[in-house]
């Protein structure tokens, strides 16, 4: 959730968006943890009276600054043009199910962002639920090519965009509003680190979670290390190259590349899979993204937000006029804000200042019928704030 307060901190806090998590119990607790951190969230899940559901749902729906905190239960059928973000907290089940829920965001034509966050646990359970799973042998040969695929989308160096529509059967030239086209990841030999990594959770013992596998790797001073014994193995204090966060991403995706796995069943412990094993013997060679301090990462996703704002100053008090203008309306109408204008509308004229009505009807989204329900409002709000 921390990580979640960073995606969001950065964002204004107007804007309407969707965290989407795999368990009720989860969607519960992050709608309370945001609400305590000043945000407006609301919960939706299957398992919520029905009332409350739709309650929650209509207030998202025709509010403005709403995240809905929600599982995949919420989305089919919501038609909100107007959401800004649509952050996963939970690895989706294959890029289908990412593709879709992405797609509730940015429908009036406005930039958008999906976010997500996972780790190795996230990849365990996922493949534990296929494990266990009744299907025939051969769905589930498919249903794990579909995560795999997905986590080839997470793990990438290319462009995110290219990387779905190939998927698809599509392809695009790099798109230059992705992460990784905005901020390329730098990408390193990752041979000699795995090789350590692997060796160190062979050596003791296949039995600890990865913080303390990372821990025996830096050489940390630690009484449950000594008590082990794990001061004296050979991969003690051998991965200081390294920092915490980069080994810790070494971990992850040595873990999306099957050649570790995550036993949920005994505490999180790391363990060699036969891929991993064959990884060692035959001295294979692996490619992997070098892990950023959190601290630097958050300060380029506040750059790469910054250099998109779409207004300057001026613009964006008069956009926020504008918007508090048309809540007001819509409350008084009992109907979407969306219904009366999109928020490419309002941006085109928060930019144009219109000063007259012929003026507003040239604006994309002002019909004649809204020009003539809403155009004296909101070219008395533009004179207002802009001293026509």
């Amino acid at each position: 959730p921390r990580q979640l307060l960073d995606f969001l901190a950065a964002r204004p806090r107007d804007e309407s968006g969707i965290v989407y998590c795999l368990s009720r119990k989860k969607v519960e607790e992050t709608a309370m943890f945001l609400n305590r951190s000043g945000y407006r969230a609301l919960p939706y899940h299957a398992r919520m009276d029905a009332a409350v559901r739709a309650a929650n749902q209509n207030t998202f729906l025709k509010d403005e600054g709403v995240i809905m905190v929600a599982t995949i239960a919420f989305g089919m059928g919501i038609n909100k043009p107007d959401v800004r973000f649509v952050a996963h907290l939970d690895l989706p089940k294959n890029i289908e199910a990412y593709y879709q829920e992405t797609g509730r965001a940015g429908r009036d034509g406005l930039a958008a962002d999906a976010w997500m966050v996972y780790g190795m646990q996230d990849v365990a359970l996922q493949r534990q639920m296929i494990d266990e799973s009744v299907m025939p042998d051969e769905q589930k040969r498919i249903v794990r090519d579909k995560l795999n695929a997905l986590l080839g989308y997470c793990e990438t160096a290319q462009c995110r965009r290219g990387i779905l529509l190939r998927y698809f059967g599509d392809e695009c030239e790099p798109c230059g509003n992705c992460d990784t086209c905005i901020n390329p990841p730098q990408m390193i030999d990752g041979t000699v680190a795995a090789q350590k990594l692997l060796s160190c959770i062979y050596r003791t013992g296949q039995r600890f979670g990865a913080q303390y596998v990372v821990d025996v790797l830096l050489g940390k001073d630690d009484e449950r290390i000594r008590r082990f014994g794990h001061d004296r193995i050979s991969t003690f204090g051998i991965g200081t190259e390294h920092s915490r966060t980069a080994w810790l991403g070494i971990a992850r995706q040595l873990t999306t590349q099957n050649l570790l796995f995550v036993d949920n069943a005994s505490h999180h412990e790391l363990k060699i899979t036969a891929e991993g094993a064959e990884f060692l013997k035959q001295k294979q060679t692996i490619s992997l993204r070098f892990e950023e301090k959190a601290a630097r990462v958050k300060a380029r996703r506040a750059e790469a937000v910054q250099a998109a704002a779409p207004v300057t100053g001026a613009e964006n008090q008069l956009l926020q006029t504008l918007k508090a203008l048309r809540l007001k309306l819509a409350r008084e109408q009992n109907l979407p804000p969306y219904v009366i204008f999109h928020d490419k509308t309002l941006l085109e004229m928060a930019r144009a200042k219109p000063a007259t009505r012929e003026q507003l009807g040239q604006i994309s989204g002002i019909g004649n019928s809204k020009l003539e329900k809403y155009g004296d409002a909101f070219l008395g709000a533009i004179k207002q704030q802009t001293n026509y």
